[in-house]
Protein backbone atom coordinates (compact mmCIF):
# COMPACT_ATOMS: atom_id res chain seq x y z
CA UNK A 1 0.00 0.00 0.00
CA UNK A 2 1.04 3.63 -0.58
CA UNK A 3 1.70 6.22 2.29
CA UNK A 4 -0.06 9.23 2.76
CA UNK A 5 2.12 11.16 0.96
CA UNK A 6 2.01 9.37 -2.55
CA UNK A 7 -2.16 9.10 -1.30
CA UNK A 8 -1.78 12.73 -1.90
CA UNK A 9 -0.02 13.17 -4.76
CA UNK A 10 -2.16 10.72 -6.69
CA UNK A 11 -5.38 12.76 -5.59
CA UNK A 12 -3.76 15.66 -6.90
CA UNK A 13 -3.32 13.87 -10.65
CA UNK A 14 -7.02 12.95 -10.36
CA UNK A 15 -7.48 16.70 -9.21
CA UNK A 16 -5.55 18.15 -12.19
CA UNK A 17 -7.04 15.47 -15.19
CA UNK A 18 -10.01 16.35 -13.73
CA UNK A 19 -10.13 19.87 -14.38
CA UNK A 20 -8.53 19.55 -17.40
CA UNK A 21 -11.09 18.34 -19.49
CA UNK A 22 -12.45 20.99 -20.94
CA UNK A 23 -9.09 21.64 -21.87
CA UNK A 24 -8.72 18.35 -23.72
CA UNK A 25 -12.73 18.67 -25.18
CA UNK A 26 -10.89 22.32 -26.74
CA UNK A 27 -8.09 20.14 -27.96
CA UNK A 28 -10.08 17.49 -29.39
CA UNK A 29 -12.00 20.33 -31.52
CA UNK A 30 -8.77 21.84 -32.72
CA UNK A 31 -7.47 17.86 -33.85
CA UNK A 32 -10.42 17.04 -35.73
CA UNK A 33 -10.07 20.44 -37.71
CA UNK A 34 -6.05 20.41 -38.24
CA UNK A 35 -4.94 17.46 -36.93
CA UNK A 36 -6.79 14.47 -37.56
CA UNK A 37 -4.20 11.96 -36.45
CA UNK A 38 -3.97 13.43 -32.96
CA UNK A 39 -7.78 13.68 -32.67
CA UNK A 40 -8.57 11.34 -29.34
CA UNK A 41 -8.93 13.32 -26.38
CA UNK A 42 -12.10 12.72 -25.82
CA UNK A 43 -12.45 9.79 -28.41
CA UNK A 44 -10.95 6.50 -29.31
CA UNK A 45 -10.01 5.28 -32.23
CA UNK A 46 -10.00 1.71 -33.56
CA UNK A 47 -7.07 0.40 -35.91
CA UNK A 48 -7.81 0.69 -39.80
CA UNK A 49 -10.22 3.97 -38.81
CA UNK A 50 -9.79 6.63 -41.41
CA UNK A 51 -8.73 9.67 -39.66
CA UNK A 52 -10.05 12.91 -41.51
CA UNK A 53 -13.41 11.04 -43.30
CA UNK A 54 -15.60 13.98 -41.40
CA UNK A 55 -13.73 16.70 -43.57
CA UNK A 56 -14.70 17.94 -46.96
CA UNK A 57 -11.55 19.23 -47.33
CA UNK A 58 -7.88 19.12 -46.14
CA UNK A 59 -6.83 22.61 -46.72
CA UNK A 60 -6.85 23.50 -42.36
CA UNK A 61 -4.98 20.21 -42.07
CA UNK A 62 -2.40 20.73 -44.85
CA UNK A 63 -1.61 24.77 -43.39
CA UNK A 64 -1.41 22.99 -39.92
CA UNK A 65 1.35 21.00 -41.62
CA UNK A 66 3.16 23.33 -43.87
CA UNK A 67 3.38 25.45 -40.44
CA UNK A 68 4.90 22.07 -38.24
CA UNK A 69 7.27 21.36 -41.18
CA UNK A 70 8.42 24.83 -41.33
CA UNK A 71 9.25 24.71 -37.51
CA UNK A 72 11.83 21.49 -38.52
CA UNK A 73 13.29 23.00 -41.95
CA UNK A 74 14.01 26.48 -40.66
CA UNK A 75 14.54 26.40 -36.72
CA UNK A 76 16.51 22.56 -36.71
CA UNK A 77 17.95 22.37 -40.65
CA UNK A 78 19.51 18.68 -40.62
CA UNK A 79 22.74 18.60 -41.95
CA UNK A 80 23.51 22.57 -40.38
CA UNK A 81 24.54 23.07 -37.18
CA UNK A 82 21.39 24.99 -35.88
CA UNK A 83 22.71 25.93 -32.60
CA UNK A 84 25.95 27.63 -30.75
CA UNK A 85 26.90 26.86 -27.24
CA UNK A 86 27.47 30.52 -25.89
CA UNK A 87 28.08 31.45 -21.94
CA UNK A 88 26.49 34.25 -20.02
CA UNK A 89 29.80 35.79 -19.83
CA UNK A 90 30.86 37.02 -23.46
CA UNK A 91 33.15 39.51 -22.48
CA UNK A 92 35.62 36.40 -21.00
CA UNK A 93 34.79 34.31 -23.82
CA UNK A 94 38.42 33.82 -25.19
CA UNK A 95 39.34 32.09 -28.73
CA UNK A 96 39.96 28.80 -26.57
CA UNK A 97 36.76 28.87 -24.84
CA UNK A 98 35.15 29.78 -27.63
CA UNK A 99 37.29 26.36 -29.34
CA UNK A 100 35.91 24.30 -26.30
CA UNK A 101 32.40 25.43 -26.59
CA UNK A 102 31.79 24.58 -30.04
CA UNK A 103 33.75 21.02 -30.19
CA UNK A 104 31.01 20.34 -27.40
CA UNK A 105 28.19 21.30 -29.18
CA UNK A 106 30.01 18.92 -31.80
CA UNK A 107 29.58 16.22 -29.26
CA UNK A 108 26.16 16.89 -28.47
CA UNK A 109 24.75 16.92 -31.81
CA UNK A 110 26.24 13.29 -32.61
CA UNK A 111 24.14 12.25 -29.48
CA UNK A 112 21.09 14.09 -30.53
CA UNK A 113 21.39 12.93 -33.81
CA UNK A 114 22.03 9.37 -33.27
CA UNK A 115 19.43 7.15 -34.45
CA UNK A 116 18.63 5.38 -31.05
CA UNK A 117 18.45 8.82 -29.40
CA UNK A 118 14.58 8.99 -31.82
CA UNK A 119 15.66 13.26 -31.70
CA UNK A 120 14.48 13.29 -35.31
CA UNK A 121 10.83 11.42 -34.81
CA UNK A 122 10.49 12.92 -31.64
CA UNK A 123 11.10 16.29 -32.61
CA UNK A 124 9.33 15.96 -35.98
CA UNK A 125 5.86 15.55 -33.63
CA UNK A 126 6.65 17.93 -30.83
CA UNK A 127 6.85 20.81 -33.86
CA UNK A 128 3.12 19.19 -35.10
CA UNK A 129 2.14 19.60 -31.57
CA UNK A 130 3.80 23.15 -31.16
CA UNK A 131 1.86 24.23 -34.10
CA UNK A 132 -1.87 22.64 -33.08
CA UNK A 133 -2.07 23.08 -29.73
CA UNK A 134 0.72 25.35 -28.71
CA UNK A 135 2.37 22.66 -26.39
CA UNK A 136 4.59 19.22 -27.07
CA UNK A 137 4.89 16.93 -24.16
CA UNK A 138 8.69 15.27 -24.53
CA UNK A 139 11.09 13.62 -22.15
CA UNK A 140 14.75 13.94 -22.51
CA UNK A 141 17.36 11.16 -20.45
CA UNK A 142 20.07 9.06 -20.88
CA UNK A 143 19.02 5.71 -22.33
CA UNK A 144 18.51 2.71 -19.87
CA UNK A 145 22.39 1.62 -20.30
CA UNK A 146 23.80 5.61 -20.37
CA UNK A 147 25.48 5.36 -23.05
CA UNK A 148 23.45 7.70 -25.50
CA UNK A 149 20.40 9.89 -25.26
CA UNK A 150 16.59 9.39 -25.45
CA UNK A 151 13.98 11.56 -26.23
CA UNK A 152 10.26 10.86 -26.18
CA UNK A 153 7.22 12.34 -27.04
CA UNK A 154 3.77 11.76 -25.25
CA UNK A 155 0.27 12.65 -26.12
CA UNK A 156 -1.27 15.63 -24.22
CA UNK A 157 -4.41 13.95 -23.24
CA UNK A 158 -1.92 11.28 -20.92
CA UNK A 159 -0.53 14.33 -19.06
CA UNK A 160 -1.71 16.11 -16.73
CA UNK A 161 0.56 19.43 -14.41
CA UNK A 162 0.69 22.18 -12.30
CA UNK A 163 2.21 25.32 -12.26
CA UNK A 164 3.79 27.37 -8.92
CA UNK A 165 3.67 31.29 -8.82
CA UNK A 166 6.37 32.51 -11.08
CA UNK A 167 4.48 30.34 -13.52
CA UNK A 168 7.05 27.61 -14.23
CA UNK A 169 6.42 23.90 -14.04
CA UNK A 170 6.03 22.62 -10.29
CA UNK A 171 4.50 18.86 -10.79
CA UNK A 172 3.76 16.31 -13.78
CA UNK A 173 1.77 13.62 -13.93
CA UNK A 174 1.61 11.25 -16.66
CA UNK A 175 -0.95 8.20 -17.20
CA UNK A 176 0.70 5.25 -18.69
CA UNK A 177 -1.48 2.11 -19.49
CA UNK A 178 1.70 -0.64 -19.08
CA UNK A 179 1.46 -4.05 -20.45
CA UNK A 180 2.28 -6.05 -17.64
CA UNK A 181 6.07 -7.81 -18.82
CA UNK A 182 6.98 -4.24 -20.30
CA UNK A 183 6.68 -3.23 -15.78
CA UNK A 184 8.33 -6.50 -15.04
CA UNK A 185 11.38 -5.53 -17.41
CA UNK A 186 11.41 -1.80 -16.16
CA UNK A 187 11.22 -2.63 -12.56
CA UNK A 188 12.20 -6.05 -12.18
CA UNK A 189 11.48 -7.08 -8.49
CA UNK A 190 10.00 -3.94 -7.27
CA UNK A 191 6.77 -4.75 -9.10
CA UNK A 192 3.91 -5.74 -6.86
CA UNK A 193 3.54 -9.57 -6.92
CA UNK A 194 0.32 -9.28 -8.88
CA UNK A 195 1.87 -7.74 -11.70
CA UNK A 196 4.39 -10.72 -12.10
CA UNK A 197 1.96 -13.33 -11.48
CA UNK A 198 0.07 -11.72 -14.38
CA UNK A 199 3.32 -10.99 -16.34
CA UNK A 200 3.49 -14.82 -16.46
CA UNK A 201 -0.03 -15.71 -17.29
CA UNK A 202 -1.24 -12.73 -19.02
CA UNK A 203 2.17 -10.71 -20.22
CA UNK A 204 -0.16 -8.33 -22.55
CA UNK A 205 -2.98 -7.39 -19.81
CA UNK A 206 -2.31 -3.41 -19.42
CA UNK A 207 -1.77 -2.03 -16.20
CA UNK A 208 -2.85 1.59 -15.15
CA UNK A 209 0.67 3.44 -14.20
CA UNK A 210 1.13 6.85 -12.82
CA UNK A 211 4.51 8.59 -13.53
CA UNK A 212 4.74 11.90 -10.69
CA UNK A 213 7.38 14.52 -10.97
CA UNK A 214 7.55 16.84 -7.93
CA UNK A 215 9.76 19.00 -6.78
CA UNK A 216 11.94 17.71 -3.51
CA UNK A 217 11.12 20.28 -1.21
CA UNK A 218 7.38 19.14 -1.45
CA UNK A 219 8.16 15.42 -1.30
CA UNK A 220 8.93 15.24 2.87
CA UNK A 221 10.44 11.56 3.19
CA UNK A 222 12.51 12.24 6.67
CA UNK A 223 15.57 12.05 3.88
CA UNK A 224 17.72 14.97 3.03
CA UNK A 225 17.36 14.94 -1.14
CA UNK A 226 20.60 15.78 -3.37
CA UNK A 227 18.49 16.83 -6.48
CA UNK A 228 16.23 19.34 -6.57
CA UNK A 229 13.44 16.79 -8.33
CA UNK A 230 11.83 13.61 -7.28
CA UNK A 231 10.40 10.73 -9.88
CA UNK A 232 8.03 8.44 -8.26
CA UNK A 233 6.39 5.57 -10.12
CA UNK A 234 3.34 4.23 -8.95
CA UNK A 235 1.21 1.15 -9.64
CA UNK A 236 -2.35 2.92 -9.42
CA UNK A 237 -4.05 -0.11 -9.58
CA UNK A 238 -2.20 -2.06 -6.97
CA UNK A 239 -1.83 0.98 -4.94
CA UNK A 240 1.98 0.36 -5.13
CA UNK A 241 5.36 2.50 -5.16
CA UNK A 242 7.25 0.72 -7.65
CA UNK A 243 10.34 3.40 -7.93
CA UNK A 244 11.50 6.45 -6.02
CA UNK A 245 14.33 8.49 -7.50
CA UNK A 246 15.96 11.79 -7.30
CA UNK A 247 16.66 13.51 -10.13
CA UNK A 248 18.35 16.26 -11.06
CA UNK A 249 16.57 17.68 -13.73
CA UNK A 250 12.39 17.46 -14.18
CA UNK A 251 12.38 15.00 -16.74
CA UNK A 252 9.43 16.31 -18.88
CA UNK A 253 9.92 19.29 -20.96
CA UNK A 254 6.99 21.55 -21.61
CA UNK A 255 7.38 24.78 -23.86
CA UNK A 256 4.49 26.64 -24.64
CA UNK A 257 3.89 29.02 -27.03
CA UNK A 258 1.15 31.58 -25.29
CA UNK A 259 -0.27 31.16 -22.19
CA UNK A 260 -3.79 32.44 -20.61
CA UNK A 261 -2.87 34.22 -17.25
CA UNK A 262 -3.87 31.81 -14.33
CA UNK A 263 -3.81 28.61 -16.85
CA UNK A 264 -0.90 26.07 -16.99
CA UNK A 265 -1.44 25.12 -20.32
CA UNK A 266 -0.82 27.01 -23.44
CA UNK A 267 -2.14 27.04 -27.16
CA UNK A 268 -1.61 28.32 -30.38
CA UNK A 269 -2.64 31.59 -31.84
CA UNK A 270 -2.30 30.07 -34.95
CA UNK A 271 -5.56 27.34 -34.84
CA UNK A 272 -7.16 29.47 -32.15
CA UNK A 273 -8.27 32.20 -34.60
CA UNK A 274 -8.38 29.80 -37.50
CA UNK A 275 -11.01 27.72 -35.60
CA UNK A 276 -14.30 29.72 -37.33
CA UNK A 277 -12.24 29.82 -40.97
CA UNK A 278 -11.48 26.00 -40.85
CA UNK A 279 -15.41 25.34 -40.36
CA UNK A 280 -16.35 27.96 -42.57
CA UNK A 281 -14.32 26.37 -45.47
CA UNK A 282 -15.23 23.05 -45.00
CA UNK A 283 -19.34 24.20 -45.48
CA UNK A 284 -18.20 26.50 -48.41
CA UNK A 285 -16.48 23.29 -49.83
CA UNK A 286 -19.38 20.88 -49.45
CA UNK A 287 -22.26 23.71 -50.95
CA UNK A 288 -19.26 23.77 -53.60
CA UNK A 289 -19.79 20.38 -54.12
CA UNK A 290 -23.10 19.73 -54.13
CA UNK A 291 -23.81 22.72 -56.56
CA UNK A 292 -21.49 21.08 -58.40
CA UNK A 293 -23.24 17.83 -58.50
CA UNK A 294 -26.84 19.20 -59.07
CA UNK A 295 -25.11 21.57 -62.34
CA UNK A 296 -23.64 18.23 -63.66
CA UNK A 297 -26.62 15.82 -62.83
CA UNK A 298 -29.84 18.43 -62.32
CA UNK A 299 -33.17 17.07 -61.24
CA UNK A 300 -35.89 15.86 -63.49
CA UNK A 301 -39.04 16.70 -63.57
CA UNK A 302 -41.58 14.08 -64.91
CA UNK A 303 -45.18 14.32 -65.88
CA UNK A 304 -46.67 11.95 -63.30
CA UNK A 305 -48.97 9.81 -65.81
CA UNK A 306 -46.58 9.85 -68.48
CA UNK A 307 -44.17 7.64 -67.13
CA UNK A 308 -43.90 4.00 -66.44
CA UNK A 309 -42.58 2.78 -63.20
CA UNK A 310 -40.04 4.69 -61.41
CA UNK A 311 -37.70 6.98 -62.65
CA UNK A 312 -34.00 5.85 -63.12
CA UNK A 313 -31.82 8.81 -62.49
CA UNK A 314 -28.22 7.47 -62.66
CA UNK A 315 -26.14 6.32 -65.54
CA UNK A 316 -27.17 4.39 -68.17
CA UNK A 317 -30.85 4.01 -66.37
CA UNK A 318 -34.01 3.19 -68.47
CA UNK A 319 -37.06 5.40 -67.70
CA UNK A 320 -40.17 4.35 -70.16
CA UNK A 321 -42.39 6.89 -70.61
CA UNK A 322 -46.15 6.75 -72.33
CA UNK A 323 -46.28 9.53 -75.07
CA UNK A 324 -49.54 10.38 -77.32
CA UNK A 325 -49.12 10.51 -80.82
CA UNK A 326 -48.20 14.37 -80.95
CA UNK A 327 -46.30 14.86 -77.86
CA UNK A 328 -42.19 15.06 -77.28
CA UNK A 329 -40.37 13.53 -74.85
CA UNK A 330 -39.25 16.76 -73.39
CA UNK A 331 -42.56 17.55 -72.76
CA UNK A 332 -42.91 14.44 -70.03
CA UNK A 333 -39.65 14.32 -68.87
CA UNK A 334 -36.92 17.56 -68.77
CA UNK A 335 -34.32 18.97 -66.35
CA UNK A 336 -34.73 21.24 -63.59
CA UNK A 337 -33.65 24.50 -64.91
CA UNK A 338 -31.37 25.92 -62.30
CA UNK A 339 -29.27 28.98 -62.28
CA UNK A 340 -25.33 28.03 -61.54
CA UNK A 341 -23.85 31.52 -61.92
CA UNK A 342 -23.28 31.60 -58.10
CA UNK A 343 -20.47 28.72 -58.50
CA UNK A 344 -17.32 30.93 -59.52
CA UNK A 345 -18.28 33.08 -56.44
CA UNK A 346 -18.03 30.31 -54.42
CA UNK A 347 -14.52 29.28 -55.86
CA UNK A 348 -13.73 32.83 -55.06
CA UNK A 349 -14.72 32.41 -51.07
CA UNK A 350 -12.70 29.14 -51.07
CA UNK A 351 -10.16 30.85 -52.12
CA UNK A 352 -10.30 33.65 -50.10
CA UNK A 353 -10.85 31.74 -46.84
CA UNK A 354 -7.79 29.62 -47.64
CA UNK A 355 -5.30 32.89 -48.05
CA UNK A 356 -7.14 33.93 -44.65
CA UNK A 357 -6.01 30.62 -43.09
CA UNK A 358 -2.77 30.46 -44.69
CA UNK A 359 -2.22 34.33 -42.83
CA UNK A 360 -3.10 33.05 -39.50
CA UNK A 361 -0.76 30.53 -39.81
CA UNK A 362 1.64 32.99 -40.47
CA UNK A 363 2.62 31.01 -43.86
CA UNK A 364 3.05 34.43 -45.63
CA UNK A 365 5.76 35.60 -43.12
CA UNK A 366 8.47 32.58 -42.91
CA UNK A 367 10.40 33.78 -46.20
CA UNK A 368 12.89 36.55 -46.46
CA UNK A 369 12.17 39.37 -48.28
CA UNK A 370 13.19 40.02 -51.78
CA UNK A 371 15.85 42.12 -51.51
CA UNK A 372 17.25 41.92 -55.41
CA UNK A 373 17.79 45.79 -57.17
CA UNK A 374 16.66 47.62 -54.14
CA UNK A 375 19.01 50.74 -52.22
CA UNK A 376 20.35 49.68 -48.51
CA UNK A 377 17.68 51.98 -46.72
CA UNK A 378 15.28 49.90 -48.66
CA UNK A 379 16.39 46.80 -47.90
CA UNK A 380 16.84 47.69 -44.20
CA UNK A 381 13.37 48.74 -44.18
CA UNK A 382 12.42 45.24 -45.51
CA UNK A 383 14.16 43.55 -43.33
CA UNK A 384 13.41 45.16 -39.75
CA UNK A 385 9.50 44.70 -41.02
CA UNK A 386 10.13 41.14 -41.49
CA UNK A 387 11.53 40.88 -38.20
CA UNK A 388 8.53 42.39 -36.97
CA UNK A 389 6.67 39.80 -38.56
CA UNK A 390 8.38 37.69 -37.49
CA UNK A 391 9.50 37.74 -33.92
CA UNK A 392 6.05 36.00 -32.29
CA UNK A 393 6.83 33.10 -34.47
CA UNK A 394 10.46 32.87 -34.30
CA UNK A 395 10.94 34.08 -30.84
CA UNK A 396 8.93 31.28 -28.33
CA UNK A 397 10.14 28.38 -30.92
CA UNK A 398 13.74 29.84 -29.69
CA UNK A 399 13.97 30.40 -26.24
CA UNK A 400 10.90 28.13 -25.03
CA UNK A 401 11.42 25.08 -27.12
CA UNK A 402 14.71 24.90 -28.78
CA UNK A 403 16.31 26.49 -26.24
CA UNK A 404 15.39 24.25 -23.41
CA UNK A 405 15.69 21.38 -25.71
CA UNK A 406 19.52 21.78 -26.10
CA UNK A 407 19.83 23.30 -22.27
CA UNK A 408 18.73 20.03 -21.05
CA UNK A 409 20.66 18.10 -23.17
CA UNK A 410 24.05 19.34 -22.64
CA UNK A 411 23.48 19.42 -19.03
CA UNK A 412 22.55 15.74 -19.32
CA UNK A 413 25.70 14.76 -21.27
CA UNK A 414 27.82 17.50 -18.96
CA UNK A 415 26.73 15.08 -15.79
CA UNK A 416 27.17 12.20 -17.46
CA UNK A 417 31.11 13.18 -18.24
CA UNK A 418 30.13 12.87 -22.49
CA UNK A 419 32.11 16.15 -22.98
CA UNK A 420 35.52 14.75 -20.65
CA UNK A 421 37.02 15.96 -17.29
CA UNK A 422 35.70 19.01 -15.64
CA UNK A 423 38.98 19.81 -15.31
CA UNK A 424 39.25 20.55 -18.97
CA UNK A 425 37.02 23.49 -18.98
CA UNK A 426 39.12 26.72 -19.87
CA UNK A 427 39.35 28.78 -16.51
CA UNK A 428 38.16 32.05 -18.52
CA UNK A 429 34.38 29.98 -18.84
CA UNK A 430 34.44 28.06 -15.35
CA UNK A 431 31.32 28.80 -13.70
CA UNK A 432 29.69 30.43 -16.11
CA UNK A 433 26.10 29.21 -17.27
CA UNK A 434 25.76 27.72 -20.57
CA UNK A 435 23.35 29.18 -23.08
CA UNK A 436 22.34 28.59 -26.64
CA UNK A 437 21.95 30.79 -29.85
CA UNK A 438 20.14 29.70 -32.66
CA UNK A 439 20.76 30.01 -36.79
CA UNK A 440 16.92 31.11 -38.28
CA UNK A 441 16.06 33.65 -40.68
CA UNK A 442 15.06 35.43 -37.89
CA UNK A 443 18.87 35.50 -36.63
CA UNK A 444 19.86 35.72 -40.57
CA UNK A 445 17.73 39.15 -40.75
CA UNK A 446 19.56 40.33 -37.93
CA UNK A 447 22.70 39.28 -38.90
CA UNK A 448 21.96 41.28 -42.19
CA UNK A 449 21.29 44.29 -40.41
CA UNK A 450 24.36 44.05 -38.42
CA UNK A 451 26.96 43.47 -41.53
CA UNK A 452 24.49 46.02 -43.24
CA UNK A 453 25.70 48.57 -40.22
CA UNK A 454 29.62 47.95 -39.72
CA UNK A 455 29.38 48.42 -43.93
CA UNK A 456 27.80 52.44 -43.34
CA UNK A 457 30.16 52.92 -40.61
CA UNK A 458 33.01 52.20 -42.73
CA UNK A 459 31.78 54.80 -45.58
CA UNK A 460 31.33 57.30 -42.08
CA UNK A 461 34.71 56.64 -41.07
CA UNK A 462 36.17 57.24 -44.40
CA UNK A 463 34.22 60.42 -44.72
CA UNK A 464 34.84 61.75 -40.74
CA UNK A 465 38.74 60.95 -41.39
CA UNK A 466 38.75 63.56 -44.75
CA UNK A 467 38.16 66.26 -42.34
CA UNK A 468 39.47 65.15 -38.57
CA UNK A 469 42.39 61.90 -38.98
CA UNK A 470 41.88 60.99 -35.89
CA UNK A 471 38.16 59.63 -36.37
CA UNK A 472 39.29 56.55 -37.54
CA UNK A 473 40.55 55.48 -34.23
CA UNK A 474 36.88 55.31 -33.20
CA UNK A 475 36.03 52.18 -34.28
CA UNK A 476 37.45 49.37 -33.01
CA UNK A 477 38.01 47.41 -36.63
CA UNK A 478 38.88 43.81 -34.67
CA UNK A 479 36.15 43.27 -32.51
CA UNK A 480 33.90 44.73 -35.30
CA UNK A 481 34.90 42.58 -37.84
CA UNK A 482 34.79 39.70 -35.26
CA UNK A 483 30.89 40.46 -34.23
CA UNK A 484 30.08 40.69 -37.79
CA UNK A 485 31.44 37.30 -38.34
CA UNK A 486 29.80 35.84 -35.58
CA UNK A 487 28.95 32.45 -35.79
CA UNK A 488 28.66 32.72 -39.61
CA UNK A 489 31.96 30.85 -39.49
CA UNK A 490 33.83 27.80 -37.80
CA UNK A 491 36.08 29.26 -35.10
CA UNK A 492 38.89 26.97 -36.71
CA UNK A 493 38.84 29.40 -39.34
CA UNK A 494 39.33 32.69 -37.03
CA UNK A 495 42.64 32.92 -35.26
CA UNK A 496 42.69 34.06 -31.47
CA UNK A 497 43.49 37.39 -30.32
CA UNK A 498 47.24 36.43 -29.47
CA UNK A 499 47.96 34.90 -32.55
CA UNK A 500 46.11 38.66 -34.19
CA UNK A 501 48.56 40.44 -32.20
CA UNK A 502 51.53 38.60 -33.18
CA UNK A 503 50.84 38.71 -36.46
CA UNK A 504 50.30 42.38 -36.14
CA UNK A 505 53.65 43.22 -34.99
CA UNK A 506 55.28 41.13 -37.68
CA UNK A 507 53.95 43.15 -40.08
CA UNK A 508 55.23 46.50 -37.99
CA UNK A 509 58.40 45.03 -37.71
CA UNK A 510 58.51 44.18 -41.46
CA UNK A 511 57.41 47.85 -41.91
CA UNK A 512 60.06 48.98 -40.20
CA UNK A 513 62.67 47.28 -41.88
CA UNK A 514 60.74 48.23 -45.00
CA UNK A 515 61.54 51.72 -43.94
CA UNK A 516 64.89 51.36 -42.71
CA UNK A 517 66.06 49.43 -46.32
CA UNK A 518 64.21 52.10 -47.59
CA UNK A 519 66.12 55.26 -46.40
CA UNK A 520 69.31 53.32 -46.13
CA UNK A 521 68.68 52.86 -49.68
CA UNK A 522 67.97 56.54 -50.19
CA UNK A 523 71.18 57.61 -48.05
CA UNK A 524 73.05 55.29 -49.93
CA UNK A 525 72.06 57.02 -53.63
CA UNK A 526 72.54 60.72 -52.21
CA UNK A 527 76.12 59.64 -51.00
CA UNK A 528 76.10 58.13 -54.94
CA UNK A 529 75.09 61.48 -56.22
CA UNK A 530 77.11 63.74 -54.27
CA UNK A 531 80.59 61.44 -55.29
CA UNK A 532 79.63 61.77 -58.70
CA UNK A 533 79.48 65.64 -58.27
CA UNK A 534 82.66 65.57 -57.12
CA UNK A 535 84.48 63.72 -59.41
CA UNK A 536 82.67 65.96 -62.41
CA UNK A 537 84.61 69.43 -60.26
CA UNK A 538 87.82 67.87 -60.21
CA UNK A 539 87.57 66.54 -63.89
CA UNK A 540 86.31 70.70 -64.28
CA UNK A 541 89.08 71.96 -62.68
Amino acid sequence: MVDSRVKHLLQEGDALFAKKRPYDSLCQEIADNFYPERAFFTSTRSLGQEFADHLTTGQPVLARRELGNAFTSMLRPRGKKWAHVVTDRPEREDHWAKLWLQDKRDVMFRAMYDRRSQFVRTTSGADHDFAAFGQPIMSIDLNESADGMIYQLYHLKDVAWRDDMYGMTAAVHRNWSAPAHELVRKFRDKVHAKVKACAEKEPFKEINVRHIIVPADEYDTGKKWKHPWVSIWVDVENQHVMEEVNRPDPFYLIPGWQKVSGSQYAYSPATIVAMPDARLIQQITLTLLEAGEMAVEPPLMAREEAVRGDMQIYRGGITWVDLDKDQRLEDAIAPMRRDNSGLPFGMEMADRQWKIIKEMFFLDKLNLPDTGNRTAYEISQLVQEYIRNALPLFEPMEVEYNGQLCERTFDIMLRAGAFGPVDDIPDSIRGANIEFRFESPLHDAIEMQKAQAFGEAQQVIASGAALDPSVRHIIKPRIAVRDVLGARVPQEWLASEEEVEALAQQDAQMQAMQETMAAVGGAAGVAEQVGKAEQAMAGAE
